[in-house]
């Protein structure tokens, strides 16, 4: 049961709280003062006060500035009267988390302990991330070597490890700026230090699914689906971004193209992979002198259901580099990216029996090529039986 602390020097205001707090499921410690409460504190650590204003003696403000002495980790949810609005404010200079005011409501009360409970676990989630992410890559990486699949990670797993090391050094980057945020009060801060966590626990999520899908043998779920589907997806999906980028994207369908059995998620997860990476390509130092262009295009070629291709004028990819392209963690962002998006990519390719070409010159932009075989519905029963 979760503790929290009670400070109020009114007694009536203690018992009603206690009885309140202990129906939301809490342990509740209380004290009738400041000094008290500090003593309670430091005996129970408790990671919740609730502490009035105006008191006599120790105010709620000096109680406050005790406790994140203390432990600054501990939330602190301040009580006021109507006509200590200010003061109440003045609180979340020094680490407050909240303030209710009196006569207190039920539901404004555990709206703020629902608050507090998102932050305390927020914490949690952030100091997991940063202390524990390198011993948690290696424990997975050993058992991802030991899959068939992923036999060839044994040679790449230096790379992949520096850049799981980039995204926790980022991170602890972010909790630094949150840090300051919360120290200063300064709402520029925070939200910056929240879009890097934010930003950097999602590359720890996607590189987390895309190695498990990698490893998953799976047959696609197919569905009769027109090819032009996952195409208009993923250019709703990726023009704001390409146009913040100064990046013209453009589709050219072929709106006579029949419908074909194919899985369109995993084709929708194709063609988005490629075209961020052609994104990536364009928004390159050494492409900035023209004018940046990428489409998606879906036409009929002849023996085969369908064509997708997605071309880019950005930086191009020498024969080297496109030897190594669908290899196991091969990328040339650098600490920007694992490569795991191109083998995800043709995985799922191989998979609807289809193929994945690419064709690049330096500095003249790319066109990758995937083409679908046609199915028909007998074929696709059977192999899901």
């Amino acid at each position: 049961m979760d503790k929290i602390l009670v400070i109020d020097d009114e007694k009536a205001t203690l018992a009603m709280l206690r009885l309140l707090l202990s129906a939301y499921g809490y342990s509740v410690l209380t004290a009738e003062n400041g000094p008290a409460g500090i003593e309670v504190f430091k005996k129970e650590r408790p990671p919740v006060v609730l502490t009035d204003i105006k008191m006599p003696g120790m105010d709620g403000i000096q109680v406050l500035q005790k406790i994140k002495e203390e432990n600054r980790d501990t939330e602190v949810i301040m009580v006021t009267g109507h006509g200590d609005i200010e003061l109440a404010i003045q609180s979340l200079k020094f680490d407050a988390t909240d303030f209710i005011t009196k006569p207190i409501n039920n539901d404004i009360l555990e709206a703020a302990l629902k608050r507090v409970k998102e932050k305390i676990t927020l914490k949690a989630e952030l100091r997991k991330y940063t202390e524990n992410l390198e011993q948690l890559v290696e424990e997975k990486t050993k058992k991802l070597i030991d899959a068939e699949r992923l036999a060839a990670v044994g040679q790449t797993v230096a790379g992949l490890t520096h850049a799981i090391k980039n995204i926790a050094g980022a991170l602890r980057g972010g909790t630094f700026v949150l840090e300051k945020g919360f120290e200063l009060s300064n709402e520029k801060y925070l939200y910056q230090g929240w879009k890097m966590v934010k930003r950097n626990v999602g590359r720890i999520s996607e590189m987390a699914l895309d190695l498990l899908n990698y490893t998953k043998d799976r047959e696609p779920e197919y569905q009769l689906c027109h090819p032009n589907n996952p195409v208009q997806e993923v250019f709703n999906l990726m023009l704001p971004h390409a146009s913040a980028q100064s990046i013209t994207l453009t589709k050219d369908l072929d709106i006579d193209l029949p419908q074909v059995w194919f899985d369109p998620e995993g084709i929708h997860r194709c063609l988005l992979n490629l075209v961020t990476n052609s994104i990536d390509a364009c928004t390159d130092i050494n492409c900035t002198d023209k004018g940046a262009e990428i489409v998606i295009r879906s036409l009929k070629t002849e023996g085969w259901a369908v064509e997708y291709q997605v071309v880019d004028n950005g930086c191009g990819i020498d024969k080297e580099v496109r030897n190594k392209l669908f290899q196991s963690f091969f990328s040339t962002k650098g600490s920007r990216g694992t490569g795991i998006g191109l083998m995800i990519t043709k995985k799922i390719i191989d998979e609807h029996g289809g193929m994945i070409e690419v064709e690049s010159e330096k500095d003249k932009g790319t066109i990758f090529f995937i083409r679908l075989p046609e199915r028909d519905q007998q074929v696709v029963s059977e192999r899901h039986r």
